[in-house]
């Protein structure tokens, strides 16, 4: 039965050569083409071995402090679930380093080819979320800190983090359930397949990727520019200096999240342009770019870690200090207490004015 298989795209990003299968046979990639995805094949394994032992150890030690050895915090809350999807999707990178070790080839089946796209799409949208309502949570900590002290608690952030967990779940949905195993002369491949109608297929992949760059992308980064333009504002008009250093850190995160994500997103919609069957020059150049901007996405999940320990305190005292008061200084919630002990020196001040005038007017 004659059947076509165009753009291949696998778990590790979109292959550089497209697996036509006709009547006619198959028709053999060049040379250099080959030598690209060897190429590309062998940063990839070293890429995902490194992500593999840092991301799991550094994002087990954060699981681990802030489960068992921190009060039970709002900043705790947040971070604890951006280790625990990075802790996740780094674990699993171990099927894809025996993938691409053996070349492309998908030996675990079609489940843990759902399963694995599944994963890597529930870890960005929920680190994403997480980042937002982080944002979110530093504008209202400083703004309104008075609401804070009395209904800014972990458990209302525990419910907050449970939705979007549920609201990156169903996100990640299409992602997973387009996967599918295809045997190609005697290797499996883990690829997306949107329909057995080029159309159609076209049609959905289009659907998805500009709904990941919307919602994954566009709308969250809004929000948290808004949100950092309103909190340094504030902190300036109130030379609030005391509440600059877990700001600090918290914006470090930002903004290595947009440095490893938005090259993803930008070949995702290049790779649209090439209409889904792209070949030549160009097609080649985005199915490559595809493939190191997903290295670079993948790299993500297990620096957030080193970056709490760097942020955490200054950079001798590392050294001195263990590393759960390291984790601790780094989650504190500096933040808000300095917010509303200003509010309430504030608040102090007043009523000591007031009293002379009270007095000399009874």
């Amino acid at each position: 039965m004659e059947y076509l298989i165009t753009n291949v795209t696998l778990l590790t990003g979109t292959i550089i050569t497209s697996i036509t299968n006709s009547a006619n046979g198959t028709a053999s990639p060049e040379k250099r083409v080959k030598r690209a995805q060897r190429i590309v094949r062998e940063i990839s394994i070293t890429v995902y071995v490194m992500a593999f032992l840092l991301g799991t150890t550094g994002n087990g030690l954060v699981i681990f402090f802030t489960t068992f050895r921190m009060k039970k915090t709002v900043s705790v809350v947040w971070f604890l679930n951006l280790a625990i999807a990075d802790f996740i999707f780094t674990f699993l990178l171990i099927f894809r380093i025996v993938h691409l070790a053996m070349d492309y080839h998908w030996p675990f089946g079609r489940f843990m080819c759902n399963l694995d796209v599944g994963i890597f799409y529930i870890n960005l949208f929920s680190s994403l979320f997480l980042i937002t309502i982080i944002s979110i949570d530093r504008l209202i900590a400083i703004k309104f800190p008075v609401w804070c002290q009395n209904h800014r608690t972990p458990r209302l952030a525990s419910i907050v983090t449970l939705v979007v967990w549920v609201l990156a779940f169903i996100l990640s949905l299409p992602y997973a359930m387009f996967m599918d195993t295809t045997k190609v002369e005697n290797v499996v491949y883990c690829l997306s397949n949107y329909s057995n109608d080029k159309d159609v297929a076209m049609s959905r992949n289009s659907g998805v990727t500009i709904t990941r760059f919307i919602v994954g992308f566009v709308l969250p980064l809004t929000v948290i520019v808004l949100c950092y333009t309103v909190i340094l504002s504030h902190i300036r008009k109130n030379y609030m200096t005391k509440s600059s250093k877990p700001l600090k850190m918290i914006a470090a995160i930002i903004i290595l999240f947009f440095v490893c994500w938005f090259p993803y997103h930008v070949f995702s919609l290049l790779r649209l342009s090439i209409k889904y069957r792209g070949k030549g020059r160009f097609g080649n150049v985005v199915r490559t770019g595809m493939h190191y901007c997903k290295i670079l996405a993948i790299m993500h999940s297990c620096v957030n870690p080193i970056l709490y320990v760097f942020m955490g305190r200054d950079f001798k005292e590392k050294f001195r200090s263990s590393i759960q008061s390291v984790f601790e200084k780094a989650f504190s919630e500096e933040t808000v207490q300095t917010s509303f002990k200003r509010s309430s020196q504030l608040m102090s001040l007043n009523s000591c004015k007031l009293k002379p005038y009270l007095q000399n007017n009874m």
